[in-house]
């Protein structure tokens, strides 16, 4: 079916629009955090494996972190347990890390096959594969009593990250689809944030980008304005004042070491919409919030 004229112009024009930005990340590694809606609803994940592909086809090095929050609390209600978080970490016993450790595995393969079926080569990894990510465990500071640190389970603080296993699929032309899990000290397996992991990631790869997918526009004041082109002195400001709390601790902690790190750009950005990963980073527009380095 040929196009109209108007309809073959509009597409000329997006093309010409994205050709700067393409020129730019070529050759580029580009880490993005796969969650929250984008991952349970079919047509967003038609969108966003269909967006990896293209990363990777037009030059850039996609580097997919993925998380299972809603895949685990809902397994965990079969067994009978209640999922349980302090400061937006998860507490991990050792039945729920059996728990976790089914959940992402299922959801791994499931994102590998996706992208696969999109005309990628996704490669499945967590960070128990050749001891890549490797932890310690995580002891939070109590919010209600000075000094005291609190134990949850096998929590994983990031020590170490091996780069060589990413920068070799890269070179094959993969794209690594990461689940965080580490590895601790004694050889056990950690739970760690995906948003950490991804943060931790991009730092260690050096990236561009750091892209954030969530189930908000973004960031939002306290009267739910989205706000965009933050600094992370702003975002310590927000912290501060308690607009930002709970689950979007980890996500922000995650933004501003790898700003801090050298990262030169984070996006949070809304995984409602479709194709939002490409519309982020072809775009003037994006789709979400703009964290600057400086």
């Amino acid at each position: 079916m040929s196009l109209s004229a108007s309809a073959a112009e509009k597409k000329a024009r997006t093309i010409a629009e994205a050709l700067p930005y393409i020129q730019r990340f070529s050759g580029k590694t580009i880490v993005v955090k796969y969650g929250g809606n984008a991952m349970t609803d079919p047509l967003l994940q038609e969108s966003f494996a269909r967006d990896v592909v293209m990363l990777k086809l037009v030059g850039m090095n996609p580097v997919v972190v993925h998380g299972g929050g809603p895949q685990i609390n809902d397994l965990l209600k079969r067994v009978g347990k209640q999922g349980e978080f302090i400061q937006g970490m998860r507490v991990t016993d050792e039945e729920t890390m059996d728990v976790v450790e089914m959940v992402l595995g299922k959801v791994n393969k499931e994102i590998v096959n996706l992208i696969n079926r999109h005309g990628g080569k996704a490669v499945g990894l967590t960070g128990q594969d050749c001891a890549f990510i490797r932890a310690r465990k995580l002891l939070l500071e109590s919010t209600e009593e000075v000094g005291k640190m609190l134990d949850i389970g096998l929590v994983g603080d990031i020590v170490k990250v091996d780069p060589s296993v990413i920068a070799f699929l890269e070179q094959g032309d993969f794209v690594p689809v990461i689940a965080p899990i580490g590895v601790g000290p004694n050889g056990e397996a950690m739970n760690i944030n995906a948003d950490v992991v991804a943060g931790k990631l991009a730092e260690v790869l050096g990236a561009e980008k750091l892209v954030l997918l969530t189930n908000t526009p973004g960031v939002l004041d306290k009267d739910g304005n989205l706000l965009t082109g933050l600094t992370p002195k702003e975002i310590d400001d927000l912290v501060a004042d308690g607009t930002l709390s709970g689950g979007m601790l980890p996500k922000i902690g995650s933004a501003l070491d790898a700003a801090r790190s050298g990262v030169k750009t984070v996006h949070i950005i809304d995984g409602r919409v479709q194709h939002a990963l490409l519309l982020e980073i072809l775009t003037d527009e994006g789709v979400g919030t703009l964290i600057k380095s400086k």
